[in-house]
């Protein structure tokens, strides 16, 4: 169905003069060997004549991960090229695909690496009318999960108050100055009551038992493995700052929940001013201003972070909260923005 072709030509990260986080004048995707984000590293500008074709499959050959590429791209090191060679290779057809391919090397045995020849031997499993492969069936069925999805999203959004995109003049003038705004170093202790987390195994529950988040130290999902039933008596309060103990994952909790590493830590903000967005302000604080220090060889503990410092900003030489929601609230509609004029493209047609 495929041939299997190698880049044009290799781009070394540390080679690359700029990765751009967003698409600007004359970029293409850069593509790489991560299982996350549709394999995108950032979008590079180099020669187009070394770009891979549009409308191909990118193939990680070590993280086994295929990701279809709508618009041309250049690819990291390992990464091979999947070329139709079937004329119905349109969008939710390649898309369809890509999700065969996932499901079939799941089970891979491949250990650290594939070669061209076990990629070509790969077999996935498709729909078929009258012994040919139904294209047109993979077409429909994609557009009917598309279509399933923009409608819980748009619900979502209304329902959330994620609609509006539309910055206050508060929130614009919070975006402009705040290369002046001034900071200062706190001691982690003075803003928060630090906690040590619940210790309930993952042997002793039972997954998507019930609607409490399960919380382990994974920086997918915000750190929820599962949504269980539990004694209540081990039941740990949201409204907080969660932090994987071996990890140091950072994540705001809103809701009560279950945890299962006694070394995870739950920072309660003793600021009456807390909400969701000021906390989500300063869980990034910790995560920059403390990451760099823990790792699983050296994990923090609530004997280790009592003389860690963040820096906030400020008013009056206290920590100024306002400021910090206002500013999660603009970003917030500015990433927000082109998920709902999507939404509403979408819905036009």
């Amino acid at each position: 169905m495929f041939e299997i072709n190698s880049s044009k030509k290799i781009y070394h990260a540390k080679e690359i003069n700029k990765i751009f986080d967003g698409k600007v004048n004359n970029s293409f995707p850069y593509v790489v060997r991560t299982t996350q984000n549709n394999g995108l590293r950032g979008y590079i500008i180099e020669n187009e004549l070394y770009a891979n074709d549009k409308n191909t499959l990118s193939f990680a050959q070590d993280t086994f991960s295929v990701f279809y590429q709508k618009e041309k791209y250049f690819t990291g090191n390992k990464v091979k090229v999947l070329k139709a060679k079937f004329e119905n290779c349109n969008e939710k057809v390649m898309q369809y695909l890509t999700a065969s391919f996932q499901k079939s090397l799941r089970n891979s045995t491949w250990g650290l690496g594939s070669t061209v020849s076990s990629i070509a031997e790969t077999k996935i499993e498709l729909p078929i009318e009258n012994n040919e492969i139904d294209y047109e069936f993979m077409e429909s069925f994609i557009a009917q999960i598309e279509e399933e999805r923009i409608e819980k999203l748009e619900a979502y959004l209304e329902v959330s108050g994620l609609k509006d995109y539309v910055l206050t003049v508060e929130e614009q003038k919070a975006l402009d100055d705040f290369g002046n705004i001034e900071f200062e170093e706190f001691n982690v202790i003075d803003i928060f009551d630090v906690k040590n987390a619940g210790n309930i195994l993952s042997r002793d529950i039972i997954k998507n038992s019930g609607e409490t988040p399960y919380l382990c130290a994974s920086s997918e999902n915000n750190g929820i493995s599962s949504y269980i039933s539990y004694n209540e008596e081990y039941l740990d309060k949201g409204n907080c700052i969660f932090i994987g103990g071996k990890t140091f994952v950072v994540s705001y909790q809103e809701k009560d929940f279950y945890s299962n590493d006694s070394h995870n830590l739950a920072l309660y903000l003793k600021n009456e001013e807390k909400n969701k967005l000021n906390q989500l302000y300063l869980a990034t604080c910790i995560n920059k201003g403390l990451g760099y220090k823990y790792s699983w060889g050296n994990s923090i503990s609530s004997r280790k972070i009592q003389t860690d410092k963040i820096s906030l900003p400020i008013k009056n030489k206290q920590p100024n909260y306002k400021i910090m929601e206002t500013l999660i609230s603009a970003i917030q509609k500015l990433v927000i923005k082109d998920v709902v004029l999507y939404v509403e493209k979408k819905i036009e047609g």
